[in-house]
């Protein structure tokens, strides 16, 4: 199918941006790499009146560590977190989230803002900013506001942005020490969309206890969740073979993922079970 008609203005710089959006009234949205819009449009899924080219806003750009904390532009390609040298400990599940969205021709188009924006309950990026606890930085022409991620994602396909509202920046707080990341996800394909995913972000001490633990699970639930009776699980406590498979378990057991033609809801319970314990073994390996 052909994309409805619309009305189409690229934008040259941020606030012009916001100003195209607001004339534009409600039915505007903003395109930057396109890669979730534009299947919608050919499916006439969404039929917005405007589009508002954001491609070119260098100043959407950028992965930044500030006094231990990091920064991501919305702009910021898959590929470019894919291929960041930085990221790695507290990060690293940024990295190997990146790594695993669809081929790597959309990886070179598609934008971190605009994965968050669309909030597939099966995409990388959401799951992994809902374990390092982000928060989204969203400006609009009326002003700017901050976003934790526990309130971001309000349903499949669904955010709390306004109308003429645009995700900028993902600031992630800066960790602990001791603090490492790993992302696992199962798909039948590369590329294909997750029947399961987690992160897992663990702070431990020299002495390999756990201070504090983050498990985010994707594919399970309307919107990202965290799996609390596992992380309760694991701190205060060395991170054993035992352990770890004690906090797959609950991390199974505290999720409920509906069933659907590719995977039935007990399927996906079992692969979180998975890759919870795959993620936790890899960080108890690379301790």
């Amino acid at each position: 199918m052909k994309p409805p008609p619309f009305a189409y203005r690229r934008a040259s710089s941020l606030e012009e941006a916001l100003r195209l959006a607001a004339e534009a009234g409600e039915d505007a949205k903003f395109i930057a790499g396109g890669q979730s819009l534009m299947p919608l449009l050919a499916l006439r899924l969404s039929r917005p009146s405007h589009l508002v080219d954001i491609n070119r806003l260098q100043e959407l750009g950028g992965v930044h560590q500030e006094n231990g904390a990091l920064r991501v532009g919305a702009l910021v390609r898959h590929a470019t977190l894919e291929r960041s040298p930085d990221l790695d400990g507290p990060w690293q599940a940024l990295r190997e989230a990146a790594a695993l969205i669809g081929h790597y021709p959309i990886r070179l188009r598609g934008t971190f803002g605009g994965s968050l924006a669309h909030a597939d309950p099966a995409a990388e990026l959401p799951v992994v900013s809902t374990a390092l606890q982000a928060t989204f930085i969203a400006r609009s022409a009326s002003g700017e506001r901050e976003i934790p991620v526990s309130e971001f994602f309000a349903g499949p396909l669904m955010t709390v942005l306004e109308p003429g509202e645009l995700v900028v920046e993902a600031r992630f707080p800066a960790p602990s020490p001791g603090t490492r990341s790993v992302f696992e996800e199962f798909s039948p394909r590369a590329g294909d969309f997750a029947f399961a995913a987690a992160a897992v972000v663990l702070a431990a001490d020299d002495g390999g206890r756990v201070r504090n633990a983050h498990i985010a699970l994707g594919g399970v639930a309307a919107i990202p969740v965290r799996a609390h009776e596992a992380e309760a699980a694991l701190e205060g406590e060395v991170l054993t073979g035992s352990a770890a498979q004690e906090a797959a378990r609950l991390a199974a057991a505290g999720c409920d993922p509906s069933g659907d033609a590719h995977a039935s809801g007990a399927y996906r319970k079992e692969l979180v079970a998975t890759l919870v314990g795959r993620a936790l073994s890899r960080l108890r390996e690379e301790r």
